[in-house]
């Protein structure tokens, strides 16, 4: 899943002597097949191809394909993979999709419509993998030609289930008895890539040479596990990696210091503090109090945050989870704030905690019933531009009584803390669903059905946020398309709920720094071409950009 994703550990003298041979000592100036990433691996890389699995390092779009492709970053028709072409009945009650045909699983067995059904079955039948909450009943007609029928009008779980569910290969997975937790050490897929040597430290895909759509040009893709942000900056100067998401020093002047290299910024990552919000649920901490939320959320310098932490490039965010620019025609009337305040407001976050029953101690620090508003929140160990929004936030929040201790933990460590809600705060950012339209991260982190009791994995609704009103709201939009003009109230509805609850409190909206080798490979999106989400760790989007590349000169 997704999101900020930066992982990490090895020093860069393993990484560059490890990568010497495929990269040159300058890297940018020699034409080569294999393509060197680093997507912020924070640790040794744990083995699990599950495409379905929280912790899954790779696999969707590489290995296993979804039906269609649709493009987040730039909104037109989905573009044809597994599936050739799908219409809706309608009532918006049965989606039936053609196959494309020909196609093979990397092992040789056949591709067929019994394979989309087992997979979209399996997904039904297991929450912990259902992060879309899919309910459809699946008939495969023929080989080529599946029908999914749900019990209500559901045009929403269109893209979705054509984008968003990964097909597997029934003959393998049908003997995987626990699918969610299923590592999967030997990935069977349609993809344009096949698993090539894994190492804790690193990991090949390479090209598969049965692919539908041709072999690819890149015949390899290594990733690498890197120390941080700061690792994969000076990997980037080394000339050792062709690709990264992540800041970088300067970035404004990318082409000057890191010759041969370009950087295109898009914005995309809601950057938000997660909270364990829900105490029925067993989330415990100060922070399953409302009011202090709604006080950390105006104890922020937003202005400050962004210059020190992302080097200006993020931007305002709205408390209602609409993404800006791309959804600024949704956002709430009804909400307070139509963006969070740049700057904080001190005597507003002292109102809301001495209305709620706090009182300031002689430390400064606000507390009620003898605890202190004393929070921890969790953050992976090199993310270096969170951790620097945690190192600022700290002391502002300081100013309205509130203490965090940012506390750095491996990305293993922290995956699992925020699946199973063995959290007070952790700082991430929601993601964006298959097609641009707020309904999709409205329906993964906010929706009831997407979440579970604190120890249990939720996926994704990390915050454990229950409503029922947005719940209510959920299922109306559910049953319109997009571009319907009464969807307009349900967008009301889960805005103001949001912002009176705050289960993830807003910072900003991160834009996503992506640098990239252009003088040794030729095909990367460009903002006149954005074919897909120039983002390495965004899935399938990056299998995307992995099919379109050429080395330079070929």
């Amino acid at each position: 899943m997704f999101l900020h994703k930066r992982l990490s550990a090895l020093g860069l003298a393993v990484v560059v002597a490890a990568t010497a041979a495929c990269s040159g000592s300058s890297g940018a100036g020699r034409a080569r097949d294999t393509l060197v990433v680093y997507t912020g691996q924070a640790g040794d890389y744990q083995l699990n191809f599950n495409p379905y699995a929280p912790t899954q390092i790779e696999g969707p779009g590489t290995i296993y394909e979804p039906l269609f492709f649709f493009n987040i970053a730039k909104d037109g028709p989905p573009k044809p993979m597994l599936g050739t072409e799908f219409k809706w009945n309608p009532d918006g009650t049965e989606l039936s999709v053609r196959l494309r045909d020909g196609v093979t699983w990397s092992d040789g067995e056949k591709f067929t419509a019994e394979d989309v059904k087992f997979t979209l079955d399996m997904v039904a039948k297991t929450p912990a993998v259902n992060k879309t909450g899919f309910k459809g009943t699946t008939t495969a007609v023929d080989d080529t030609h599946v029908v999914v029928k749900f019990p209500e009008p559901s045009y929403m779980d269109g893209p979705q289930v054509l984008g968003q569910l990964w097909i597997l290969p029934e003959h393998v997975w049908k003997n995987y008895a626990t699918p969610a937790t299923e590592v999967n050490p030997n990935p069977v897929g349609t993809g344009p890539f096949q698993l090539g040597e894994f190492k804790a430290q690193s990991f090949t895909l390479k090209s598969n040479p049965k692919y539908w759509g041709g072999e690819p040009a890149l015949k390899q893709v290594r990733y690498l596990s890197l120390s941080g942000n700061q690792a994969g900056v000076d990997a980037l100067k080394a000339g050792s990696i062709d690709w990264q998401t992540g800041p970088i020093p300067d970035i404004k002047d990318v082409e000057k210091n890191y010759p041969g290299y370009k950087v295109i910024t898009l914005p995309l990552n809601q950057v938000a503090l997660f909270t364990c919000s829900n105490a029925q649920l067993g989330c415990q901490g100060a922070q399953t109090d409302p009011a202090v939320r709604q006080a950390i959320y105006h104890g922020m310098n937003r202005t400050q945050i962004n210059s020190l932490a992302f080097q200006n490039t993020a931007s305002e965010m709205s408390p209602g989870y609409t993404l800006q620019p791309r959804d600024a025609s949704l956002i709430s009337g009804k909400l307070s704030d139509r963006m969070a305040p740049m700057n904080a407001d001190t005597a507003e976050s002292d109102r809301i905690l001495t209305a709620a029953g706090y009182a300031k101690g002689p430390d400064g620090i606000y507390a009620k019933d003898g605890k202190p508003l004393a929070l921890t929140v969790k953050v992976v160990a090199g993310w270096t531009d969170y951790i620097t929004t945690l190192e600022t936030l700290a002391q502002q929040l300081l100013k309205i009584g509130i203490k965090i201790t940012p506390q750095q933990l491996s990305w293993n460590e922290w995956a699992d803390a925020r699946g199973r809600g063995q959290f007070e705060l952790l700082i991430d950012s929601v993601e964006q669903g298959p097609a641009p339209d707020p309904y999709y991260t409205y329906s993964y982190f906010f929706s009831t059905a997407t979440t579970a009791p604190v120890g249990q994995a939720a996926n994704p609704n990390f915050s454990r946020f229950s409503n029922a009103t947005v719940d209510a709201a959920l299922a109306e939009l559910k049953k319109t398309d997009r571009g319907d003009p009464s969807r307009q109230q349900h967008y009301d509805a889960i805005q103001v709920e949001l912002e009176k609850s705050m289960p993830y409190i807003p910072v900003l909206t991160g834009g996503v720094p992506t640098e990239y080798n252009d003088r040794a490979f030729t095909g990367w999106p460009t903002k006149d071409d954005l074919y897909a989400f120039p983002a390495v760790w965004k899935r399938p989007d990056a299998s995307q950009v992995y099919a379109k590349l050429k080395p330079a000169g070929s």
